[in-house]
This record gives C-alpha cells, sequence and structure tokens, in this order.
C-alpha cells in the first residue's frame, strides 16, 4: 500500500501479509493490533516489495511508485509487513514439516487457530 490507510487497519486480519508505505511514521497508531504483528522488511521481503511496486508503476504509471523505485533505499526503511498471527503460526508449521519431510500435523494446525 503506497498511500495513507484508514483508522482500524487489519481489523479481523487472519491470512496474507500487507506491505504498508508508512511516509509520515504514524501507521503504528492507525493500525488494529489485535490480530497482526507490525514487522521490519527482510531483504527477501525487500526484493518482493521492490518487484511489486515496479509491476505497478509498469501497469498504471504511479507517480508515487516512481518516487518510491527511484528513492529505493530511503523508502525502504518505511515499509511495514503487517503479519497476522495465526497465519505466521501456519507458516511456521508448514515449514517445519518441510523440514522434518511430513505433513504438518493436523493438531499442530487447528492449535494455531485457537
Amino acid at each position: 500500500i503506497l498511500g495513507r490507510t484508514g483508522r482500524n487497519f487489519a481489523a479481523g486480519m487472519s491470512g496474507g501479509v500487507a506491505y504498508v508505505l508508512d511516509v509520515a511514521g504514524d501507521f503504528e497508531h492507525r493500525c488494529n493490533p489485535g490480530m497482526v504483528d507490525l514487522e521490519t522488511l527482510t531483504d527477501e521481503d525487500a526484493a518482493f516489495v521492490r518487484q511489486l511496486v515496479g509491476r505497478h508503476v509498469e501497469l498504471t504509471g504511479s507517480t508515487p511508485g516512481r518516487q518510491v523505485l527511484d528513492d529505493w533505499d530511503a523508502y525502504r526503511a518505511r515499509f511495514v509487513k503487517v503479519m497476522p498471527r495465526d497465519y505466521k503460526r501456519v507458516l511456521a508449521a508448514e515449514a517445519r514439516a518441510r523440514a522434518e519431510s511430513r505433513e504438518p500435523a493436523f493438531a499442530e494446525l487447528i492449535g494455531a487457530a485457537g
């Protein structure tokens, strides 16, 4: 998200990931923290976000998107990763299962939801 968000962002967010450009530095106060964690971008996240912004600029000619790409080093640190806690637990359980070369235990996935 390259623009300003409304109040109560992420209320009820249980899956997926959002990347928000927080130019004003006040996104934390407009986000509902009940179900999500706010994280800084990893190098992998940053590469993905840069690719998304680039595609957005290609498809729309977005001026804000072009500004972000032109000064990526400055803007990168202003992005916030919005990660639902339950979704993060499911991803971690799946990663553990892959590492152990087995399917995730159903009980483990159910436990992540509660």
